[in-house]
């Protein structure tokens, strides 16, 4: 663990800190669902306009960053030493100060032998979104294990109990809700999604998932939604997505959909309807009402489903009563009719696609696995109000601050806002 002797000193004068409106502190922050309440965000940005700082980024991550009181927390896969043989990874979080990029804190939590698996051409053996409550900063690494750690890097309890089989690498963030940290362990076989206790990291319940799909592996992060005054974790998967009780992990309700799987965006939820992506080969998306919702409901509770522009990767966007898709790899955004799934638009945008769309300011954001980036007018038609971005690979998410955007590219953080 690597720490600055003054950073003891940094964590007292950002706690003291008075003002942390527009902390993000996880993967499409506050609420999970893309929206900030940022204002005066940039609309343009590349190498030489509108960066307020740059900051190298040891190793190889696509965990999006996270803010939380004017720090970044962040996770990176860092190659040990020089002589061992490729694969052998050490897991590290680090903390960067958001006003200057100057790295706070840099701990090792977990060491990754060369019988680490293999992962897919657009994975990291870091790519879940850590996420802060708190003083307390929860990282995830998937099958490789889960970490609590305090605002000045110590780590208070490490979880490696929930091994399993993974296919192509971690991908899933958790979610807190109720005092538990939850996840999906949707691996080779046996899937599954468990809770720990956030002050131990003792397991609280493990729910078992089923469904008829051939391929178990998914990487979804779930949502914590609320029906008639009661909170329901949304967890897809594989073939299926399942209502649990958060508290208990008993199952509420489930919706199949055939043979669908690794799938990754994250549900969101609005106007009494909850919208899933149903991942590869074939995607769709699907609106369920989950109001009256009991048991197998696949026949009875789908509004409409979408098979046109679909994504494989992106979450999904809900503004009003919008829905904003973006396809990875046909580089198509399409914005439909959230109550009736009827289109009202599509665009061809160029590139591919990884990174959630992000609402904030008035405006949404989208962003390509390439570096080019783009900003519309939500609406019912296609606005495109700017361009930007950076010549570096990109496939991790926005953090929105205040005045400001934190776009995490394949080696650098970079802080972007007006000037």
């Amino acid at each position: 663990m690597l720490r600055p002797l003054l950073s003891c000193l940094c964590v007292s004068l950002v706690v003291a800190s008075a003002s942390f409106a527009a902390d993000w502190p996880q993967f499409r922050g506050p609420a999970g669902d893309g929206h900030a309440d940022s204002k005066n965000l940039p609309t343009t940005w590349n190498e030489e306009t509108n960066v307020a700082w740059k900051a190298a980024i040891p190793g190889k991550g696509w965990s999006s960053p996270s803010l939380f009181q004017n720090r970044l927390y962040l996770t990176a896969a860092v190659p040990n030493q020089a002589d061992e043989p490729d694969g052998a990874r050490s897991l590290h979080t680090l903390c960067v100060d958001a006003a200057s990029g100057r790295i706070l804190w840099d701990a090792e939590i977990f060491r990754q032998d060369t019988d680490a698996p293999k992962i897919h051409t657009k994975n990291s053996h870091a790519s879940p979104t850590p996420l802060v409550e708190g003083n307390r900063v929860y990282v995830h690494f998937g099958h490789a294990g889960t970490a609590c750690l305090d605002l000045a890097g110590t780590i208070l309890w490490k979880d490696t109990s929930h091994a399993y089989e993974p296919v192509h690498g971690n991908g899933g963030s958790p979610v807190l809700v109720e005092g538990l940290l939850i996840f999906s362990c949707d691996g080779a076989d046996d899937p599954f999604v468990v809770a720990l206790d956030a002050r131990t990291g003792l397991e609280k319940w493990r729910f078992n998932r089923s469904s008829d799909s051939k391929n178990k592996f998914s990487f979804s992060t779930p949502a914590v939604i609320t029906v008639n005054g009661r909170q329901q974790l949304i967890t897809p998967g594989s073939g299926v997505v399942n209502a649990l009780d958060p508290v208990t992990g008993s199952e509420i309700w489930r919706v199949f959909y055939g043979d669908g799987y690794s799938v990754i965006p994250k549900p969101v939820y609005g106007n009494g309807l909850l919208f899933v992506a149903t991942g590869y080969n074939t995607p769709n998306v699907m609106a369920i009402r989950p109001v009256g919702a009991s048991g197998d409901v696949t026949d009875t509770h789908v509004a409409w489903t979408g098979k046109k522009a679909a994504p494989h990767t992106p979450s999904l966007l809900l503004v009003g009563d919008e829905l904003y898709m973006v396809a990875d790899k046909t580089n198509i955004l399409t914005c439909v009719n959230a109550r009736t799934g009827d289109e009202h638009w599509h665009e061809r945008i160029g590139g591919n696609y990884s990174a959630s769309p992000l609402f904030a300011d008035g405006k949404i954001y989208v962003q390509s696995e390439e570096g080019p980036a783009i900003v519309i007018k939500p609406g019912k038609t296609f606005t495109k109000l700017a361009d930007a971005g950076f010549k570096e690979r990109t496939l991790a998410s926005y953090a929105a601050g205040d005045n400001c955007l934190f776009i995490r590219t394949e080696k650098n953080l970079y802080r972007v806002q007006q000037k």
